[in-house]
C-alpha cells in the first residue's frame, strides 16, 4: 500500500477531509472513541457493531421507502407472490456487492463517488453523475411526498396542507446536532419499517403458497402485461443509485476507516438483509388484494389504503399508512442528504451533519430546496400517483447502470485502492448485475416500442 494510500486511510485524515473550517467533529470524536473503547471479548464485537451500525444499515433500510412501497405493494396487487417474492430475495447479494464497494471504495480514499468521478474521469462524468444524481434523486423525493400525504388526505387534510406539513417535518430533522444523534435518530426510524411485516402477517398469506412459490419460481416467457417495467423496477428499488453516493458520504462523515471495513461489511450486510425480508413483506401484504381490486397502478396510495381497509380490514389498512409515512420520513432524509452530500463535495462546501445550518448554509440548501420542490411537485393536477412511483424506480434501475461501471472500474484500481482493491469474486458478481441492468433494459424497451 503506497504512502498517499495509507495517509488516506488514517483516522486523522478521516477527521479532516471534506469538512469545514471550524465544523464541530463531535460525531467522528464519538465514532473513534467507541470503536477504540477497552472492552474484552464477545461484549468488545457488539460495541463495534453499534458503534459501526450507520449509513449501510441505513442506506438498505430506508431503500425500502415509501416510493419503494408502493412499488412493492402495486407488484403484488398486480401479479401476486409467484415471481416477485423469490427475486428480491435474490437480489440481495448482489446489492451487497455494490454498497460493500461503496463503503470501501469511500473508507480507503476518504473521498465520495461523484468527487472521484470529477478527479480520474474529468468534468463531464463528474457532473454527469450529479446531474443524473440529482433528477432521479427529486424523482424519489416526490414518491416519499406522496408516501407520506397519504394518510393526512384519508384524515381529511388538503393535499397541500399534508405536503406543508410533511416539508415542514422533515426539514426540522437538521435542527438536532450532530452526526451522531441524527445517525441514531434515523435507525431508530428505520426500525420502525417492520411495521410493513406485521401488515403482511395481517393480511393472512397462504404460507403454502409461498412455498409454492419458491419451489416453482421461473421467469415469464412471455413478457406481457408490463411485467418488464416491474422487474426492473424491482431491480431500481433494490440497488437505487442514491443509496451509493449516501454511503459513500456518510462512510466519510461519521469517519470510518479502512481499518473498520470487517465492520462495515457487517453493517452493510445487516441491513441488506433487513431491506430484503421488508420488501417481501410488502410484496406479500399487497398480494392480499390481488384478484380483488383493478388497475392499481393507475391509482393513488390512499386508494391502496382503501383498498386494504375493505379487503383486509381497518387497523392492516391504519398500519399501511403509518409504515407509508415512516418509511417517507426517513427517505426523504436520506435521499436528499445524498444530493446535498454529493454536490457540495463536487463544489467543494462544507458538507458534514456535524456541521451548524451557518456553518454549511450550501449543503443545507441543497437538502431543504430539494425537499421543497417534491413538495410542490406533488401539487400537480391529475399525477398518476401509484403510477410515478412505479417508474421513478424504473428510472432508478437504468441510470444505475453507469454509476455501477464506473464503481467497478475505481474500486479495482489498485493505484487507488491498493490492497482494498475488488477481488475476482467481487467483479464477477459485480458484472453480472451490469449485465442484469444491461438485459433489462433493452427487455423493457423492446417489450415497449417493438411488442
Amino acid at each position: 500500500m503506497s504512502k498517499v494510500q495509507s495517509a488516506l486511510a488514517s483516522p486523522e485524515v478521516a477527521g479532516s477531509r471534506g469538512r469545514g473550517a471550524g465544523a464541530d467533529d463531535g460525531g467522528q470524536s464519538k465514532f473513534r472513541e467507541m470503536v477504540t473503547h477497552r472492552k474484552k471479548g464477545w461484549r468488545r464485537i457488539i460495541w463495534l457493531i453499534w458503534a459501526l451500525m450507520g449509513p449501510g444499515l441505513i442506506a438498505a433500510i430506508a431503500n425500502n421507502d415509501a416510493g419503494g412501497a408502493i412499488s412493492y405493494a402495486v407488484t403484488g396487487a398486480t401479479f401476486g407472490i409467484g415471481l416477485f417474492v423469490p427475486l428480491v430475495l435474490c437480489l440481495a447479494p448482489l446489492t451487497f456487492t455494490i454498497q460493500e464497494m461503496s463503503m470501501r471504495l469511500s473508507a480507503v480514499t476518504q473521498e465520495g463517488f461523484a468527487r472521484l468521478a470529477l478527479r480520474r474521469y474529468g468534468k463531464f462524468w463528474g457532473y454527469y453523475h450529479i446531474s443524473t444524481l440529482a433528477f432521479e434523486n427529486l424523482l424519489i423525493l416526490i414518491t416519499e411526498f406522496i408516501g407520506m400525504t397519504a394518510g393526512l388526505v384519508l384524515l381529511g387534510l388538503p393535499l397541500w396542507l399534508s405536503s406543508v406539513l410533511c416539508l415542514l417535518l422533515v426539514v426540522g430533522f437538521v435542527l438536532f446536532t450532530g452526526y451522531w444523534t441524527k445517525e441514531r435518530l434515523a435507525l431508530f426510524l428505520g426500525v420502525l419499517n417492520v411495521i410493513f411485516l406485521v401488515v403482511a402477517g395481517m393480511t393472512h398469506p397462504s404460507m403454502s403458497a409461498i412455498g409454492h412459490a419458491f419451489a416453482a419460481w421461473n421467469v415469464p416467457t412471455e413478457l406481457q402485461d408490463g411485467v418488464m417495467w416491474f422487474v426492473i423496477a424491482t431491480v431500481g428499488n433494490a440497488v437505487a443509485p442514491w443509496m451509493i453516493f449516501f454511503q459513500g458520504s456518510g462512510t466519510v462523515d461519521k469517519g470510518v476507516t479502512a481499518k473498520e471495513l470487517r465492520l462495515g461489511r457487517i453493517d452493510t450486510a445487516l441491513g441488506i438483509i433487513i431491506q430484503v425480508i421488508i420488501a417481501a413483506g410488502i410484496i406479500i401484504a399487497g398480494a392480499a388484494l390481488h384478484g380483488h381490486v383493478q388497475n392499481m397502478s393507475d391509482s393513488g396510495p390512499a386508494d391502496m389504503i382503501s383498498a386494504f381497509n375493505d379487503v383486509a380490514g381497518r387497523w392492516p389498512a391504519i398500519l399501511f399508512g403509518l409504515g407509508l409515512f415512516n418509511a417517507g420520513f426517513l427517505a426523504s432524509i436520506t435521499v436528499s442528504l445524498s444530493s446535498s452530500w454529493s454536490i457540495a463535495e463536487l463544489f467543494g462546501w462544507s458538507k458534514s451533519l456535524n456541521d451548524k445550518i451557518s456553518q454549511a448554509p450550501k449543503f443545507y440548501a441543497v437538502y431543504i430546496g430539494s425537499l421543497v420542490l417534491a413538495a410542490i411537485a406533488i401539487l400537480i393536477p391529475n399525477l398518476p400517483l401509484n403510477y410515478f412511483s412505479v417508474i421513478a424506480q424504473v428510472i432508478g434501475g437504468i441510470l444505475m447502470l453507469p454509476l455501477l461501471i464506473f464503481m467497478l472500474l475505481m474500486t479495482s484500481d489498485k493505484k487507488l485502492m491498493g490492497e482494498y482493491r475488488t477481488k475476482r469474486f467481487g467483479k464477477l458478481c459485480g458484472w453480472s448485475m451490469v449485465t442484469l441492468l444491461v438485459g433489462l433494459t433493452l427487455a423493457s424497451f423492446w417489450n415497449t416500442f417493438f411488442q
